[in-house]
């Protein structure tokens, strides 16, 4: 069986990495195939939403520390491998669709570098969400330490760091790191998905573009890049279409475009 699956369902597509045998842990491969596959996802005119979970009990402990002695046993491997996991995380954080994590058991690490690029994150009772690079000796990315501190605030993202503690449920709802706590988080964030999909995807892509660089700090938005998803709403099908289904009283049918 592959490392990763990718499952259609209707208009959502599910990304599965699947060792659970080693509860999902992800490899150096692993994170570049998973770049290429979210930016293959991005262009998937079939797709309006991605759902990003683990096989088995739990979402992925994080990297495949086992490697390590191999792979990121000097500073230049150590920078080589954050630039394969920046990639990875910059390519699902880049995807014009909504993405959600659905999270299940051990969310630790790269586990939360993974879904901390996703749009919302959905848990059950049985997540622990973490980052334990204090206890390895690690200093987290800046993309991915940029995207906590956006999430959680300041004193959250300390204690999370510092702390590399582990959090359930519910404590990470109350630190805004998880949006969602139900018993099905697989469940929740199919029909969200779902939900999500029926809305105007170019809407969507703008909102997605001007949020994730507005929340990056001053400087990060390309607001020409900005200006010209607004255009592109404003001139579309889409938008003729809405308009259209608001006097009709009905559902609108969005095509992205």
């Amino acid at each position: 069986m592959p490392d990763i699956l990718l499952i259609r369902r209707d208009d959502v597509g599910i990304v599965c990495l699947n060792r659970p045998e080693v509860h999902n842990a992800v490899e150096l491969a692993m994170w570049r195939e998973l770049a290429g596959m979210f930016q293959n996802l991005a262009s998937d005119d079939g797709l309006r939403a991605i759902v990003l979970t683990g096989s088995g009990a739990n979402f992925c402990v994080g990297a495949d520390v086992t490697e390590f002695g191999h792979i990121r046993e000097t500073s230049e491997q150590s920078a080589a491998y954050e630039v394969a996991v920046d990639a990875c995380s910059a390519s699902i954080a880049n995807v014009a669709k909504p993405v959600i994590a659905a999270i299940s058991g051990y969310c630790l690490g790269g586990g939360c570098h993974l879904a901390l690029a996703c749009d919302f994150r959905f848990a059950d009772a049985t997540a622990k969400l973490g980052i334990p690079s204090a206890k390895l000796s690690i200093v987290y990315g800046v993309k991915s330490v940029q995207r906590l501190l956006a999430i959680v605030g300041i004193a959250n993202a300390k204690r999370i760091l510092y702390s590399a503690e582990r959090y359930d449920a519910a404590r990470c709802l109350g630190m805004g790191l998880v949006d969602d706590v139900s018993r099905d988080a697989m469940g929740a964030a199919m029909a969200f998905a779902g939900t999500l999909a029926r809305n105007a995807p170019l809407s969507i892509a703008g909102a997605k573009f001007m949020l994730n660089g507005l929340s990056l700090g001053e400087g990060a938005l390309d607001v020409s890049e900005a200006q010209r998803l607004i255009d592109q709403a404003a001139d579309s099908e889409d938008f003729a279409e809405g308009r259209q289904a608001f006097s009709e009283k009905r559902a609108p049918r969005f095509r992205g475009r």
